[in-house]
């Protein structure tokens, strides 16, 4: 009796092993018949602006169903080919993440299209303590003299420049870094007219920076604000004079001036001989 539960064990075991592989079988048969293409893939971290090499790329074989847009099977074709956003280990090389083709490396590859490059200088203080980062966006303040006329001048403080893109700190324009840099120069990516309303904002006065968030695009008009509405300075007391016969004191003639003060309108009567 024991050999034969014995020998039906064994019986049953035998039966569910069998079926097992046949599964295993099955699906790996399936797995294999799934359509694949070859795709190029980054075999390291490329920064934005590196020029491509042969040992930074292999090749993989994707889903078909599932290929990226813009995907390249040829490493060959990638030669020379420089790219203008960041590319991780493991990634597909793209068509979207590349620079046209015949574009020199280096940070020019990375500015868009219509727009431009420049540096301007800063410190721990201007430069949001080291912030601002590349990738980051910033709006741009001035501090400059006012012309009032009549050869016065006052001091005002405007925003001259919003949502402006933070191209590079210092000499290094890598976007995958997130701690803080302390550096002397900030390179951005403007229009044409924001260059230039750049350049004459920093020949007038001083500049700052404001870190703003990576998703608000909304542009606030202000008239700037002055020292005198930031303040609340109260404004000049007006004098009223006027002359008056004086007052016999002596026989020696005299005046007197009364002085009315604003603006609580109270007087006072000045004398002399």
């Amino acid at each position: 009796m024991k050999n034969v539960k014995a020998l039906a064990m064994l019986l049953l075991a035998a039966i569910l092993g069998l079926a097992a592989a046949v599964y295993a079988n099955n699906w790996v048969g399936q797995r294999s018949s799934v359509a694949a293409n070859k795709v190029v893939v980054a075999t390291v971290d490329i920064p934005a602006g590196s020029r491509l090499e042969p040992e930074m790329l292999t090749t993989i074989d994707w889903p078909a169903s599932a290929l990226p847009t813009g995907a390249v099977s040829d490493p060959a074709v990638l030669k020379a080919r420089v790219v203008k956003l960041d590319v991780v280990r493991g990634e597909a090389v793209i068509d979207g993440k590349l620079a046209p083709v015949g574009t020199m490396g280096g940070l020019s590859a990375v500015i868009a299209e219509g727009k431009r490059a420049m540096t301007v200088r800063v410190n721990d203080v201007v430069g949001v303590a080291g912030f601002a980062l590349p990738g980051n966006y910033v709006d741009i303040l001035v501090h400059a003299q006012r012309d009032e006329g009549k050869g016065e001048t006052k001091p005002i403080s405007k925003t001259v420049l919003e949502h402006v893109l933070v191209l590079a700190v210092a000499q290094e324009a890598g976007r995958d870094d997130t701690k803080p840099k302390v550096v002397n120069a900030v390179t951005l990516e403007l229009s044409l007219a924001d260059s230039e309303k750049l350049d004459l904002a920093r020949s007038i006065g001083t500049l700052s920076l404001a870190l703003r968030n990576q998703s608000d695009e909304a542009t606030v008009s202000t008239a700037g604000i002055t020292r005198t509405e930031l303040l609340g300075e109260p404004k000049a007391f007006k004098a009223a004079v006027r002359t008056a016969p004086a007052r016999k004191r002596t026989a020696a003639p005299g005046h007197c001036v009364e002085v009315i003060e604003m603006p609580d309108g109270s007087s006072r009567l000045s004398c002399f001989n």
